[in-house]
C-alpha cells in the first residue's frame, strides 16, 4: 500500500522526536512517502499530487487546517460534487487490507497535531498522537474504514469542503482575532480563544444584525447576527469539555444550524451554558435560529461579514451558500 504522510512542522501539539517515532511506525506498515507543509494552501496541493499519482492513502499530521486542506486537495471536485465511494475490496491473505479509492481518491489517515483537533475527535480517535497513530495502524491492520460525509461552502463562484463546521458573524470574529494573534508568534491555546471571545464581545456591534437565512423548504429567517453550521458535533473543545451548539449534527446526516437573533448578556449566557452542559439537548430560546439534517441553505448580508471554515478565517462575504455532500470520504479509523 503507497501511502503519503503530509507533515505540518509547525503543529502545535507535536515536536520533531514524536514525529520521527510517528514516520516510523506508519513507515513500518506501508510504503511511506514523507512531505512537510511550507505554506498555506500547501497541504491541498500535495494531496491532489498524490491523487494523481495513484496513492492509496493520505495521511496528516496536523491541526484542523491541515486535514481542511488535505480534503479539499483529495476531492477535487468536478463539477463541483464528489462522486461516491466505491466498498473495499478484499484482501489476500497475509496482507495489509488496501482501502479502494473513492472514485479514483485516496482514502484518508488523520493522526492529530493541532490545539482542538475536532475532526480527529468526532471519528473517535485519540487526542494524542501517539495514541491516534496506534488506533491507526489497528485500522490498517484489519482493513477498518468509515464513510463520511462533508460540507460544502460556495460563493462568488468559488466552493470549499469543511469537515466539521463554518461560522459567519461572531465566531468567525473571534477566529480572525486568534489568527492575528497567531501571526504574532502566539499559540492558538483554549484559554487564549476564551479570552479573546470576551474582549471581541465588548467591541461586537450587538445591534445591528446583518444575515438572514433562505433555502428550499425553509423559512425565512432576518436578523441573524451569527451562525454555526455543523457536520457534526461537538462544534469544538475547550480543552476537554466539548462545546455542542447543534448536539444532533452528525457526519451521517445532512448539515445543521444554529443561528443568534440577539447577542446581549441576557440572550447569550444562557446559551453559552446550555451548550456547554446539556449534552444531547438542543439550546432553547425565541431569539435561536435552528435547522438539522439540511441539504442546502443560504445566509446573505446586508454587509460584508466575517466568515469561516473549520476554523480557518476565509474573509468576510455577503453570501454563502451551505450543501450537505454525503458519503463523500473515506477514512481509515
Amino acid at each position: 500500500m503507497r501511502a503519503m504522510l503530509l507533515v505540518n512542522p509547525k503543529a502545535t501539539t507535536t515536536n520533531s522526536r514524536t514525529r520521527d517515532v510517528l514516520i516510523r511506525a506508519l513507515g513500518a506498515a506501508v510504503d511511506l512517502t514523507v512531505e512537510e507543509t511550507g505554506y498555506r494552501g500547501h497541504a491541498a496541493t500535495l494531496a491532489a499530487t498524490a491523487r494523481a499519482k495513484g496513492y492509496d492513502v493520505v495521511a496528516v499530521l496536523g491541526g484542523d487546517g491541515t486535514i481542511n486542506e488535505t480534503v479539499n486537495g483529495l476531492l477535487n471536485p468536478v463539477n463541483g460534487r464528489p462522486s461516491r465511494p466505491a466498498a473495499p475490496a478484499p484482501a489476500a491473505a497475509g496482507q495489509v487490507p488496501a482501502p479502494t479509492a473513492a472514485a479514483g481518491r485516496p482514502s484518508l489517515i488523520v493522526i492529530p497535531g493541532g490545539s482542538a483537533n475536532v475532526f480527529a475527535r468526532g471519528l473517535g480517535l485519540p487526542n494524542d498522537p501517539v495514541e491516534a497513530t496506534g488506533a491507526v495502524l489497528e485500522a490498517l491492520r484489519e482493513g477498518r474504514h468509515r464513510t463520511v460525509g462533508l460540507g460544502q461552502a460556495l460563493w462568488n463562484g468559488e466552493s470549499r469542503y469543511f469537515t466539521f463546521c463554518a461560522g459567519m458573524g461572531y465566531d468567525a470574529e473571534v477566529i480572525r482575532a486568534v489568527e492575528g494573534l497567531r501571526g504574532a508568534g502566539r499559540k492558538a491555546t483554549p484559554s487564549r480563544y476564551v479570552n479573546t471571545a470576551l474582549r471581541h464581545y465588548l467591541l461586537t456591534d450587538k445591534r445591528h444584525p446583518a444575515m438572514t437565512l433562505t433555502g428550499p423548504g425553509i423559512p425565512k429567517a432576518e436578523g441573524v447576527f451569527m451562525a454555526i453550521v455543523s457536520n457534526t458535533s461537538p462544534w469544538t473543545y475547550l480543552g476537554p469539555r466539548p462545546v455542542r451548539p447543534t448536539p444532533w449534527a452528525s457526519f451521517e446526516t445532512g448539515l445543521d444550524l444554529l443561528g443568534l437573533q440577539r447577542l446581549g448578556p441576557l440572550a447569550l449566557l444562557p446559551v453559552i451554558r446550555q451548550i456547554l452542559t446539556e449534552g444531547d439537548a438542543l439550546p432553547s430560546g425565541r431569539h435561536l435560529v435552528q435547522l438539522h439534517d439540511e441539504q442546502e441553505f443560504t445566509l446573505t448580508a446586508s454587509r460584508p461579514v466575517a466568515f469561516e471554515l473549520d476554523g480557518d478565517y476565509l474573509g468576510e462575504r455577503e453570501s454563502v451558500t451551505f450543501r450537505s455532500t454525503p458519503d463523500a470520504l473515506q477514512v481509515l479509523v
